[in-house]
């Protein structure tokens, strides 16, 4: 299980810009996921995933089908970091819509890349910029977090590359549910762990995703949606309770 005090609101991607392109209108939802399935407890390989406290449920914050009118591809990941949603495009006239949080640098990057790297379970460790800018809250971190129940980057990981080039944009899990549907002060786009492995699972290396900018988020979302969240300070986690989580994964490895 991943211990209750893992809320890691880590960065994990420098900033990205990339010229964009429109997706189609949200057009509402159709038919919601329920909670006591979809975001139940689970297991995954030699991990156990936690169930996804319903107070982070509330609608729209869940997997949702929904129709989509937009020009994209049946396959391809839309993501709008202002309305806090991710899409994938399924066929004509529908998508299934996920929560995210975005941080700073998710809200710095917009148009489109293709997934070139997928990693389940992915490692983490704080860049050079990371640890000079903010010492206090990275330092302790410097020699990484191993991939597993304590790492920030969650369960699973698509990292986006243009032109052949890493873009430094991710998409993926988080272990700080209440993150979901809000903004944080660094990070790219995170998923529920469920829904990240939901969504690593539909979209292959070479999947095309496009990112929104502000002014589309606003031209095509629903308006209620647009700015939805707040934005939350940055959380300090104790070094112990992460590398406490980290023994306790090898030690049940090894049994």
């Amino acid at each position: 299980m991943i211990p209750s005090p893992l809320r890691a609101l880590f960065l994990c991607c420098a900033i990205g810009t990339i010229a964009g392109c429109a997706p189609g209108p949200y057009q509402g939802a159709m038919e919601a996921v329920e909670p006591g399935g979809h975001y139940a407890a689970m297991e995954d390989g030699d991990i156990t995933l936690p169930a996804v406290d319903p107070q982070y449920l509330v609608e729209p914050n869940r997997m949702t089908q929904v129709a989509y009118n937009g020009p994209e591809e049946p396959g391809t990941i839309v993501v709008d970091p202002y309305a806090k949603f991710l899409y994938f495009v399924e066929g004509p006239g529908q998508a299934t819509r996920y929560p995210i949080a975005v941080g700073r640098e998710g809200r710095g990057f917009s148009g489109s890349a293709t997934i070139q790297r997928k990693v389940e379970w992915p490692g983490w460790t704080p860049t050079a910029n990371m640890l000079r800018t903010e010492p206090e809250v990275y330092g302790p971190f410097r020699g990484g977090i191993p991939g597993g129940v304590a790492s920030p980057l969650g369960a699973r990981a698509l990292y986006l590359y243009r032109n052949g080039r890493d873009t430094r944009f991710r998409i993926h899990g988080t272990n700080d549910m209440a993150s979901i549907g809000n903004s944080s002060t660094a990070g790219c786009i995170r998923l529920f762990n469920q829904d990240i492995i939901d969504l690593y699972n539909r979209a292959p290396m070479g999947t095309r995703v496009v990112v929104r900018t502000y002014d589309e988020s606003v031209a095509l979302e629903d308006p209620q949606y647009v700015n939805r969240g707040v934005e939350l300070p940055p959380t300090i986690v104790d070094p112990d309770v992460i590398y406490a989580a980290v023994e306790e994964q090898k030690l049940r490895k090894a049994q």
